[in-house]
């Protein structure tokens, strides 16, 4: 159970505000103004500050309870704007479409693909294959996870089956793009990581005791 003792708001409110911004494409200030507009005065830097503090939790009861996901990966890297600068947001999903992991990155080279392998590999177990673009750093760091844990993951390099995770980026650049931009790499990571977990509930991937609970019901459940 997430603890929201000495919170000025009542869990409720601060829960659908983290909603909101994670799923739709809102800023902290449309936010406040929706607030506002049902008799709740909050301001914007409040909002940031219940992000910061309550997604990094929420995802961690998240991945309790997310469903297994296939053997079969689809791994790509699209672009996220942090303070001016591009860095690299990790991807996969396997064929069905279910998101496998994420990892945000400030290069693009072998050690953030294996960093990102790895995580995945330990979280979600080891895919059978895993489909990459032409990126030989992303090859590389497959291998070295083949060599790192003795594996054997196939590693393939066809561009139209990626065309699932592509499409799957741009709901994540469609809910980024009214923040703007981020102001640092730490902010990025943690809203990056609560639109994911939004994302993943939408799509089914967490065991809930009713099915039939809306987004926002099972995202509640994951505080109590």
């Amino acid at each position: 159970m997430i603890s929201f003792k000495r919170m000025r708001f009542p869990s409720e409110i601060i829960l659908q505000s983290i909603y909101w911004y994670c799923r739709y494409s809102l800023s902290y200030r449309d936010i406040e103004e929706m607030m506002l507009d049902r008799g709740i005065d909050v301001d914007h830097s409040t909002l940031n500050d219940w992000v910061v503090k309550f997604l990094p939790q929420l995802e961690v009861e998240f991945r309790k309870k997310k469903k297994p996901v296939g053997g079969s990966w689809r791994a790509d890297e699209t672009y996220i704007k942090v303070n001016g600068q591009w860095k690299y947001f990790y991807r996969a999903v396997d064929k069905e479409g279910n998101t496998i992991d994420f990892l945000l990155t400030a290069k693009r080279d072998l050690k953030a693909a294996k960093r990102f392998f790895k995580k995945a590999i330990k979280a979600n177990g080891t895919p059978t294959k895993i489909n990459i673009d032409k990126s030989g750093a992303n090859k590389a760091g497959i291998e070295q996870c083949n060599k790192d844990n003795d594996s054997n993951i196939e590693v393939r390099q066809c561009k139209y089956l990626n065309n699932i995770i592509e499409q799957d980026h741009r709901f994540i650049k469609k809910i980024v793009r009214p923040m703007l931009g981020f102001k640092n790499f730490f902010s990025a990571k943690i809203t990056l990581t609560g639109i994911e977990v939004v994302r993943m509930l939408k799509k089914g991937q967490m065991l809930s005791l009713n099915s039939r609970d809306s987004c926002f019901q099972k995202f509640k459940e994951l505080a109590f």
